[in-house]
């Protein structure tokens, strides 16, 4: 066989060059205190979505979406940029929760084995990664700062004026509560008993979980909501500023799905014949309005003077408004 036609030995050319990149860190983005750093160099953000490591090890999507990213780390490093391409676990969860249980075995055991067998077929790749700024969401170090996110959220409010969050203190509401950016509301959820937990809409696939199809209820629970409606105009407008391709920016726009209309109150009138009849105790000289008056939002306010009457059951629970 000639030198020209000479297969290429990935298993020995591979590991040494991936031995010599790791020892030497050639990958590394430098912080501004390091030795190495050079404050003329541009600089440029690549982030991959983090994997959950399932004890399966890698499959075919990840290195498919990885070898973009690497791609374009890589070019900008050739153009002379500091490029920071780093990689992490999105290790917390209900399939590491799932897995622990099926495998018998606690699950920080299963996630750090499976963080290293995901590390170990990802260095083999080649990918260039800042092995340095690796991180792990099981990390205590990690979610103590989500969770300070959180504060941060609760004790916040969205003030329309300045078109941004603020403090709660600032808030000259009568009540701080009903505007905080993190609040506890009762809202349906997608219920699996047999998982025990929520589930988001894309984890349920005909009336049952994606995971081991577990039968899904739609109930009422009470838990944590952010109100991020509260952005909805700020987000449409600084989609206007971002170098993102358009096909993207109207996904995003459809998201987000701002709508514009009017929202129009209609009192609540108990004083027919056929509200005392139903044993309400009002007489036909009788009426009133709820305290907080029922509304409905609208798109077309013309077609709501066809609006027809409503009547509920005097066992209704919303009749405590009245």
């Amino acid at each position: 066989m000639s030198e020209r036609r000479k297969p290429y030995s990935f298993d020995q050319i591979e590991p040494k060059w991936q031995a010599i990149w790791d020892k030497r860190q050639i990958f590394h983005a430098p912080n501004p205190d390091e030795k190495d750093f050079d404050p003329a160099k541009p600089k440029f953000y690549v982030l991959d979505m983090f994997p959950y490591p399932s004890g399966a090890g890698l499959h075919v999507g990840h290195p498919e979406g990885y070898t973009a990213t690497d791609i374009t780390a890589r070019y900008k490093r050739l153009r002379g940029f500091s490029v920071l391409h780093p990689m992490g676990w999105d290790a917390f969860g209900l399939p590491a929760e799932q897995y622990a249980i099926k495998s018998g075995q606690h699950p920080a055991i299963t996630t750090r084995e499976n963080v290293a067998k995901f590390k170990s077929q990802l260095k083999r790749i080649g990918f260039s990664y800042d092995w340095q700024r690796e991180i792990n969401t099981t990390d205590p170090r990690y979610f103590k700062w989500t969770q300070w996110i959180f504060l941060q959220i609760y004790n916040s409010w969205f003030n329309p004026k300045t078109n941004k969050a603020e403090p709660i203190s600032t808030y000259r509401g009568d009540n701080p509560d009903s505007v905080r950016l993190a609040y506890v509301a009762e809202v349906p959820v997608n219920w699996c008993a047999g998982l025990g937990t929520v589930l988001a809409n894309e984890e349920v696939i005909d009336g049952k979980s994606e995971i081991d199809g577990y039968p899904v209820e739609r109930r009422p629970m009470r838990q944590w909501m952010l109100r991020i409606t509260a952005y909805a105009d700020r987000l449409i407008n600084e989609l206007d500023g971002l170098d993102w391709p358009e096909s993207i920016k109207l996904l995003q726009r459809n998201w987000i799905g701002r709508s514009e209309g009017a929202e129009i109150e209609f009192p609540i009138d108990l004083g027919s014949a056929r509200a005392s009849r139903a044993g309400l105790g009002a007489s036909p000289k009788r009426s009133f309005k709820v305290r907080s008056p029922a509304s409905k939002f609208s798109r077309r306010a013309r077609t709501r003077f066809t609006a027809r009457p409503t009547w509920c059951s005097r066992r209704n629970t919303r009749l405590s408004m009245i």
